[in-house]
């Protein structure tokens, strides 16, 4: 489940989130994204997959539906990372050449652990992708009990009737919390208050733009 990423050779500096949806991702990055700023950094904030594929049929099929047998998922996974390669290769690659810090609201390790969740455990094609994928210069993984992120979820109205699986969730945050301990990502634990949050990613984000 170790990844071989591309390093950062850039002078910008790449900073990932992952996790549950109703984890706490968007409150996390517009707070570092409102921080960044003030300090006079340059910072461009994206999300994987892009629109083109969130919009897709298949895509919403999977998300919104209990029932799949109209689409294979490998299908979905292998479109995701294709997906995943071209907006890091053509958009981020850009930016941190351009200096921006960029944030990235979920990035590759949801690709490998949403295709694991589904139980495509021998799939080796996902750890070639990930070679030209580059390297993040911290990843956060954010960690939330499921029952409480799918409340958060609940709580949207327009996401009020969305179908949820919590076991498949559990699955997943499981999965991150093994990809970050892998990959040597920072787990962040959402139980605690928000600011108590942001003051952990701070330290780790401050470490890396002042290096």
């Amino acid at each position: 489940m170790k990844l071989e990423m591309e390093d950062n050779k850039s002078s910008g500096k790449l900073i990932t989130f992952c996790g549950l949806d109703g984890c706490g991702k968007t409150t996390q990055i517009n707070k570092l994204e409102e921080w960044l700023t003030n300090e006079g950094y340059k910072v461009f904030l994206t999300k994987q997959p892009t629109d083109y594929v969130r919009k897709s049929e298949i895509f919403r099929n999977f998300s919104d539906s209990p029932d799949n047998s109209r689409f294979e998922y490998r299908a979905l996974s292998l479109f995701c990372a294709a997906d995943r390669l071209q907006h890091t290769r053509r958009v981020i690659k850009d930016k941190l050449e351009k200096g921006y810090i960029v944030i990235c609201d979920r990035y590759f390790y949801s690709c490998l652990a949403n295709l694991i969740a589904r139980g495509y455990t021998d799939d080796v094609w996902i750890y070639e992708i990930a070679k030209s994928i580059i390297k993040p210069d911290v990843s956060f993984f954010l960690s939330l009990p499921v029952e409480k992120a799918i409340g958060r979820v609940r709580r949207r109205p327009e996401e009020k009737d969305r179908y949820i699986n919590p076991d498949f969730q559990k699955r997943l945050h499981d999965l991150y919390i093994e990809i970050a301990q892998k990959n040597k990502g920072i787990i962040v634990s959402s139980l605690l208050s928000e600011e108590t949050c942001f003051e952990r990613i701070k330290f780790e984000v401050n470490r890396i733009v002042k290096k």
